[in-house]
């Protein structure tokens, strides 16, 4: 009989030897480049995105997409609240800007200025300086702004309407305008001027804030310094309601002095939530 191993009681079944790497863990084949260092600016498991991918969701390009150009193909585009651009090249007409309200062109663009309306000038309703218009003209593009203030384009097709001179951005060439006076006790320069527009175009109004569009009636009344714009078979004449304000400027009475409009049914005055 064989004899029993050194240590097995007699009698006892001798126990199979243990599995190859008896007491370690179980470990799995290295995946492929095992000990290389990852790509730089990649984490080690990091999934590697295939070459030639456009990267999505991080970096410049994509924090900036949502700024990007909104191209049209039409004459007037606004980018945003409180940025416009025309395309000089849709129906080859030149356009009348404020001076100074240009911030970007594109293409083969000329520009000339001239002055607008009343003895060749605008006068500014509160500061008595003039307004000084540009002529913009050839092929191209030119984004307008002022001041960060909300622009509105308005298009007229063959109808009218008054725009306070301070509130007047640019305009199409084609329009028909005209300067008005409204002269009355108590406005700063003795009068306040307004262009009237008419024909088939589009003017850009700017304002401060949003405004609120208001029907007119028999006990429409608003601060000649708030109004925008109303509709040109209104009619707008200074109210004797004068009442003292409390932010006046140098120079000024410290009035304020009301315009109280007058129209048929249908008639509109634009009010913006800031006075000069």
């Amino acid at each position: 009989p064989q004899q029993p191993q050194f240590g097995q009681v007699p009698g006892q079944q001798q126990t199979p030897p243990p599995p190859p790497g008896y007491g370690q863990q179980p470990t799995a084949p290295p995946p492929p480049g095992y000990g290389q260092q990852p790509p730089g600016g990649q984490f080690p498991g990091q999934p590697t995105a295939p070459q030639g991918a456009a990267p999505q969701g991080a970096g410049v390009a994509a924090a900036l997409q949502k700024y990007r150009e909104a191209p049209t193909g039409q004459r007037w585009t606004q980018q945003n609240e409180k940025l416009i651009r025309v395309d000089l090249g849709v129906a080859d007409q030149a356009i009348l800007a404020r001076q100074g309200s240009m911030v970007l062109y594109q293409g083969k663009v000329e520009f000339s200025y001239k002055g607008a309306g009343f003895a060749g000038r605008i006068v500014g309703n509160a500061t008595g300086q003039e307004m000084q218009l540009m002529r913009c003209s050839g092929r191209g593009q030119v984004f307008l702004a002022e001041e960060a203030t909300h622009l509105h384009p308005i298009e007229l097709q063959g109808d009218a309407i008054c725009v306070s001179a301070e509130n007047v951005l640019a305009f199409d060439e084609t329009l028909q305008h005209e300067v008005r006076r409204i002269e009355g006790h108590g406005i700063p320069g003795g009068a306040l001027f307004v262009m009237q527009f008419q024909g088939t175009g589009t003017v850009i109004v700017k304002t401060h804030g949003v405004p609120v569009v208001l029907p007119v009636t028999p006990t429409t009344f608003a601060d000649c310094h708030a109004v925008v714009a109303w509709s040109a078979a209104a009619q707008a004449i200074v109210s004797s309601q004068v009442r003292l304000r409390s932010n006046a400027y140098a120079g000024s009475t410290g009035e304020s002095v009301n315009l109280q409009f007058r129209g048929a049914p249908g008639n509109f005055i634009v009010v913006q939530p800031y006075e000069v």
